[in-house]
């Protein structure tokens, strides 16, 4: 079993890569090219996996920031993720790893703009189960439908910075800090869960 850990090849000069790990191919690679329109002042490395491990013969860079792509429509996604976060290693889980599940509210046009309403009811997971398995990998969750481009394009950029700060880029700023203050901003306690 090949697993994948974050110091087993030298940073690139000026380079950040993530990892998008996810069974929406088409999701993923919409968000990949939205994270490459962004401004980034270091070289941007997007690769897309359905599913870990990665194949060990293919020589590939440093990966500096991995994101599990849940959609809450299919249990197969879930269980994709479930199953690939056995081929990491530990050391990814220090501000290295997040989640990002997507599909969560559907959005209606209307004649004063847009109206979100949450489409739980239709959703294959519920949110909460979610919330747990971030929770117990000690990683943020970011919520984001990416089906909709203006949605998908803020959470490129967010993610970009996000990778720009696991990479070490941004002075000051350690991927473990960034951990810490997601997780005190966002993820509810377990009393909440």
């Amino acid at each position: 079993m090949s697993v994948l850990r974050p110091l087993d090849k030298l940073p690139g000069l000026n380079t950040a890569t993530i990892l998008l790990v996810g069974t929406e191919d088409a999701l993923l690679q919409q968000l990949a090219e939205a994270m490459l329109k962004e401004d980034c002042t270091s070289e941007l490395k997007v690769h897309l996996a359905k599913s870990l491990p990665l194949p060990s013969n293919v020589n590939r860079p440093r990966i500096d920031l991995i994101v599990f792509v849940v959609n809450l429509h299919s249990k197969h996604s879930l269980r994709n993720v479930e199953e690939s976060l056995h081929h990491v290693d530990a050391t990814f889980f220090l501000g290295k790893v997040s989640f990002l599940a997507t599909g969560v509210m559907k959005v209606e046009i209307t004649g004063r703009g847009f109206f979100a309403a949450g489409q739980e009811s239709h959703c294959s997971i519920h949110r909460n189960t979610v919330m747990k398995l971030a929770h117990t990998y000690r990683s943020p969750l970011l919520f984001c439908d990416l089906e909709i481009e203006d949605f998908r394009a803020a959470m490129a950029q967010r993610l970009v910075r996000m990778l720009q700060i696991c990479a070490g880029h941004v002075p000051s700023v350690s991927a473990l800090n960034l951990l810490s203050l997601l997780q005190s901003s966002e993820n509810p306690s377990l009393e909440d869960l």
